[in-house]
C-alpha cells in the first residue's frame, strides 16, 4: 500500500535538498520545474512534520540552521544510497560490456577462473577483461581492482564487500614419480623427512595448514626443499616430480584424475577454508561486474569450483 505521508516526505527532502544546494528557492524551484510558492510551502510543511527550523531566510541571504546542516547530510546520504538501489535494479537490465579489472592467485586463477570469464567474454563481445594472477596479498581498493578472488578468512572493512562462493578443501598431492623415488609418508613427522615444495612469499615461506591428531588445524612449518614464489610454477614442479604441494582440491583435481597427481595424508585435511569473491563497497556497481558476480555464485551453486 502506498503513503500518501511518505511520498509528500520524500519529495520534500528531495526539494529541501535542492533548495539547500542552490542556495535560493528561485535558482531550486527553476531546478525543479516548480513554483518558488510550492517550494516555499513544501519546505514549511516539512519543518513543520519535523517541528525543527531547517533554514534561516531573510531577504538577502538563505542559510542552513544548525539541525538543517545535520539533517542535509542525513537526507544525502539516503538519497544516495535510493539512487545506487535504482542503478543496482537497472543494471540487471543491461548486457555486460565495458572493462572489468580482476585480481586472482595464479594457480587458482589460470585454471579455475580464468577458463570461465573467457566463457563469459566470448557470450559477451563487449565485455573486457584485464586479468592479474598475483599470489601476493593485494588490496584491491588501492589498487584499483573491480574484483579479487580470496581464499581464506577475510578481515572486517567497511570499505569492500565479500560474496563467499563456496569451501575448498586444502590436500597434499604429489606426482607418482615422487612416491616412486621417495616412498609414501604417513604422518606429520614423516613429512619432515620429504622434499616440500612451499610458497614464498614476502620473504619467507608460507607454512601449511593441517589437522593435528586432536582435530585442531594447525600451522605446519615445513623446512622448505624448494621455495617458490608462483603457484603455477609450484603445480608444474610438482608433476615433474620435485616434491609435495599443498593447494585446493578444485585446482588439482583435473591432474589427479590424468594421474599425474596423487593425494596423500588425507586425515591431515584441515578444515575447509572459504573462497570469496570481493569488491569495493563505495562503487556503484556496473552491470558487467554484478554479471560476473552473479555468475560466479550460480556456478558456485552447482558446484563448478568444488
Amino acid at each position: 500500500m502506498n503513503s500518501p505521508v511518505l511520498a509528500d516526505s520524500l519529495r520534500s527532502i528531495v526539494y529541501f535538498v535542492a533548495v539547500a544546494k542552490a542556495g535560493s528557492f528561485t535558482a531550486a524551484a527553476d531546478e525543479l520545474g516548480i513554483s518558488k510558492s510550492a517550494l516555499g510551502k513544501s519546505i514549511a510543511k516539512l519543518e513543520q512534520h519535523l517541528s525543527t527550523r531547517l533554514l534561516h531566510r531573510t531577504t538577502r541571504k538563505l542559510s542552513l540552521t544548525t539541525e538543517g546542516e545535520a539533517y542535509l547530510a542525513s537526507c544525502e546520504s539516503a538519497l544516495s544510497v535510493l539512487k545506487s538501489a535504482e542503478l543496482s535494479l537497472q543494471s540487471k537490465h543491461q548486457r555486460p560490456s565495458g572493462n572489468v579489472r580482476i585480481d586472482v592467485p595464479a594457480a587458482f586463477g589460470r585454471r579455475v577462473v580464468m577458463p570461465v570469464l573467457l566463457k563469459m567474454a566470448a557470450r559477451y563481445p563487449d565485455l573486457k577483461l584485464t586479468l592479474t594472477f598475483n599470489d601476493k596479498l593485494v588490496d584491491p581498493l588501492n589498487a584499483g581492482f573491480d574484483l579479487a578472488f580470496r581464499f581464506g578468512a577475510l578481515e572486517d572493512s567497511g570499505e569492500l564487500v565479500a560474496r563467499k562462493l563456496n569451501e575448498q578443501r586444502l590436500i597434499l598431492c604429489t606426482s607418482p614419480t615422487y612416491l616412486e623415488q621417495f616412498g609414501q609418508p604417513t604422518s606429520v613427522n614423516d613429512l619432515i623427512q620429504h622434499r616440500c615444495i612451499m610458497a614464498w612469499r614476502g620473504g619467507r615461506p608460507l607454512p601449511w595448514l593441517l589437522k593435528s591428531d586432536e582435530g585442531d588445524d594447525i600451522h605446519f612449518h615445513a623446512t622448505p626443499h624448494h621455495q617458490i614464489s608462483d603457484g603455477d610454477a609450484m603445480v608444474d614442479a610438482c608433476v615433474a616430480g620435485a616434491g609435495i604441494v599443498q593447494f585446493p582440491e578444485s585446482l588439482l583435481r583435473p591432474l589427479i584424475n590424468a594421474g599425474k597427481l596423487t593425494p596423500i595424508l588425507p586425515a591431515l585435511t584441515p578444515s575447509p577454508t572459504g573462497l570469496h569473491i570481493i569488491w569495493p563497497s563505495n562503487r556503484h556497481l556496473m552491470p558487467s561486474v554484478r554479471f560476473i558476480i552473479d555468475e560466479f555464485v550460480h556456478l558456485s551453486s552447482e558446484g563448478a569450483f568444488s
